[in-house]
């Protein structure tokens, strides 16, 4: 096989575990097998190689960063020419990645490290690092646990995850919902004000600043009892059925809140600027997409908006 040298050779030093040497015998353990595990880098050298020298010890920094998502192996082509023989292997250095036994990616030449970074970065977006948590399971869990009616419990692990990971988004929106629920508006808003700007139209985000905006409305509108009397008093009093509606949801009868706006809908469509389809949106963004008032909402709202 005649190799062309792309431009130096391994670090002298190698992190244990992370980074190690492989033969033709030990490449299925170290390569194949182990990137079932977390997806490995195999880095095909020589030591006549310029580039390699180059390009080895910033792989070794990048792997050693990535905290044990992504392993390094290395296998001299000299001693070693069997494999990257079989893999086509014409220049080196040369990097393929193996995720699930099967080799998934990879560059040839001496790369620059910010190319490295982003390659490695790339390969192992999801992956977790051993003795890191789960923090997609994690977040899973507290919305399990907030659906179950137990937003202090979920607060709890909200909280855990931001101690873990500041800058998670899907936690900061989950921690303001949970207070939400319990009516600590301005705790969820001081919450949600700690979410960057360039992050304001996270879907997350913006179902809980429509959870926020509802419930100070309802603060504003009065007892449902009052609301109700008024309403069977002159039924199109079409403010307070608005109101009884922003009221209703904020006691989580989202049912009945949308039947009152949609009755708002049917009687005066324009009413209040289109007020009332307006304020369903809104609900609905609160609610979230797949909540079965927001699908059944929608379908309602639908038939009325296209008799």
């Amino acid at each position: 096989m005649t190799i062309v040298e792309q431009g130096g050779g391994p670090a002298p030093q190698a992190t244990p575990d992370l980074i190690k040497e492989t033969t033709t015998q030990t490449f299925v353990k170290d390569v194949i097998e182990e990137s079932k595990r977390q997806p490995v880098l195999i880095d095909f050298w020589a030591p006549w190689c310029g580039p390699c020298r180059q390009l080895t010890p910033v792989l070794e920094k990048a792997v050693r960063a990535a905290k044990g998502k992504v392993k390094l192996v290395k296998m001299n082509i000299d001693e070693h020419p069997a494999i990257p023989g079989q893999m086509g292997i014409q220049s080196i250095p040369a990097v393929i990645a193996f995720v699930g036994g099967q080799p998934a990616d990879g560059f040839m030449g001496a790369v620059p490290e910010s190319q490295v970074n982003a390659f490695i970065e790339k390969l192992t977006k999801g992956v977790t690092a051993p003795g890191e948590p789960n923090i997609a399971e994690i977040l899973q869990e507290a919305e399990a646990v907030l659906a179950e009616g137990d937003p202090a419990a979920a607060a709890q692990i909200y909280a855990e995850v931001l101690g873990f990971d500041a800058a998670n988004i899907p936690a900061m929106a989950g921690l303001a919902k949970c207070y939400v629920t319990t009516g600590a508006i301005e705790q969820a808003k001081q919450t949600l004000a700690m979410v960057p700007e360039s992050k304001r139209n996270d879907a997350a985000v913006k179902a809980v600043q429509a959870s926020i905006d509802l419930a100070e409305q309802a603060q504003a509108v009065g007892p449902v009892a009052e609301l109700e009397q008024k309403l069977a008093a002159n039924p199109l009093d079409h403010q307070a059925r608005f109101d009884l509606a922003t009221a209703l949801n904020a006691q989580g009868n989202r049912g009945e809140a949308t039947n009152q706006l949609l009755e708002i809908v049917k009687r005066d469509r324009k009413w209040n600027d289109d007020g009332a389809r307006k304020q369903l949106v809104q609900f609905f963004e609160a609610w979230g997409g797949t909540d079965e008032a927001t699908v059944d909402g929608r379908k309602r709202l639908s038939t009325i908006l296209f008799s």
